[in-house]
Parts: C-alpha cells; sequence; structure tokens
C-alpha cells in the first residue's frame, strides 16, 4: 500500500480494482468510498463544507457496499458533488443490513479540481468482504 493512500490499486482489463483494510466493516466502507472518489478527483483540493445524507439497505454487505458506492457515484455523476470525508453507520437488521451516514465535500468545480479518470459503475466482478481477515476488494468499470 502506497504510504500517502489509504488503499491499494490493482488492474484489471477495462477496470480498475482497490483493496481496503480496516479493523471495523465502517472503516472498509469509508476507505472504499474515499478510494473510488480519489480515483475520479484529486482529492487534496476538496473541502468539507457540503453534505450529503445517505440511508440505504440491502440484503447482504457486498449488496450494501455495492449499494453504497454506487449510490455516491450517481450523485457525483448527477448533482456534481465530489466527496472526500465519509462517516457511516452499519447494522444488521431483520432484512439484511442498514447503512446511515454522511459524506462530506463540495460541488465540482473544473477550475479548482483535477477530474482524474471516469468510473462508469461499480461491480460485483471479485468483489469481496473479508471481516476476519479486515480487508473488502472493489472492481470499478472505467
Amino acid at each position: 500500500m502506497a504510504e500517502d493512500k489509504p488503499y491499494e490499486v490493482f488492474e484489471h482489463t477495462a477496470d480498475i480494482g482497490i483493496i481496503v483494510r480496516g479493523k471495523r466493516v465502517e472503516e472498509l466502507f469509508e476507505k472504499a468510498a474515499y478510494a473510488m472518489f480519489d480515483l475520479m478527483v484529486d482529492l487534496s483540493t476538496v473541502y468539507s463544507v457540503g453534505k450529503y445524507r445517505i440511508k440505504i439497505s440491502s440484503p447482504t454487505l457486498e449488496d450494501l457496499l455495492v449499494d453504497f458506492l454506487s449510490e455516491l457515484l450517481y450523485v457525483y455523476s448527477v448533482e456534481f458533488f465530489v466527496m472526500n470525508d465519509f462517516n457511516v453507520h452499519i447494522r444488521e437488521g431483520g432484512e439484511g443490513y442498514e447503512l446511515s451516514g454522511i459524506a462530506l465535500g463540495e460541488p465540482l468545480n473544473r477550475e479548482k479540481h483535477t477530474v482524474k479518470m471516469e468510473i462508469k459503475a461499480v461491480t460485483y466482478h471479485e468483489l469481496e468482504i473479508n471481516l476476519e481477515k479486515g480487508y473488502a476488494k472493489v472492481l470499478f468499470d472505467i
């Protein structure tokens, strides 16, 4: 893992993947969201001045991760809101898992922010969450 990045990148045909590590499931989700945005935009120029609230539920943790990242990607793509700080809470419920939290960031400004790459979608290909070993692996369609 690069010393200044909280994630590892791996290349895949027409895709790019990340591996994040953490002690808690929330930490994995937060780092995965950070990594996705860091691949798309130079986050060193993004200020945490705006807030996006998120609340979703999914039957499995894997579905929850894809749904969470897909929701954030949708907000970025449609509302042009780039996020760099995440705080989520995950709990197991009767129908699966529920995530609630906030993402901080600001509207995308092409004069201020450097756009690095376009991520088209979060995929299920090679998706893995291993809480015992403390990592998650996600592949993005670029």
